[in-house]
């Protein structure tokens, strides 16, 4: 394509897969989350090589830096080689770890736990378990 081709921010966040359509992409950037250096973005801001757009997707922030120009959408693979994530790490590692948590659910229609059961539970929980375990064994 032409150096001389206009790309719009929401087009690209969409041709990068960042944004599962070009709607969302237009709303993100509507409600402001989408930025560069600090200002907010409109859908129609022209994409340039070079600059470092913050990109927030629920709870997810990440850091983009554009690499290349992509006009049209494609497949994930290829996608990566049109940006760069410039994503501090401690950021990243944050993120992630909301997610890798412990998971303290029983199956519906198990019981109550077993005496041995409940005291593995309170041991991972802590002594101070509060609240939250006497909701984890109401029925």
């Amino acid at each position: 394509m032409a150096d001389k081709e206009k790309l719009r921010i929401d087009k690209y966040l969409w041709a990068i897969r960042v944004f599962k359509t070009r709607t969302l992409a237009t709303e993100a950037c509507k409600a402001g989350r989408v930025k560069l250096e600090g200002n907010n973005m409109k859908p129609s801001h022209e994409v340039k090589i070079g600059g470092v757009y913050h990109v927030s997707k629920g709870i997810e922030r990440r850091e983009i830096k554009v690499t290349d120009l992509l006009f049209n959408r494609v497949d994930a693979k290829k996608a990566v080689n049109y940006y760069e994530d410039v994503t501090p790490v401690e950021k990243t590692q944050a993120y992630q770890s909301m997610f890798h948590s412990p998971l303290l659910r029983r199956d519906r229609g198990a019981g109550r736990p077993t005496k041995k059961e409940r005291r593995d539970i309170e041991d991972l929980m802590g002594e101070d378990s509060g609240p939250i375990a006497d909701s984890f064994f109401d029925d």
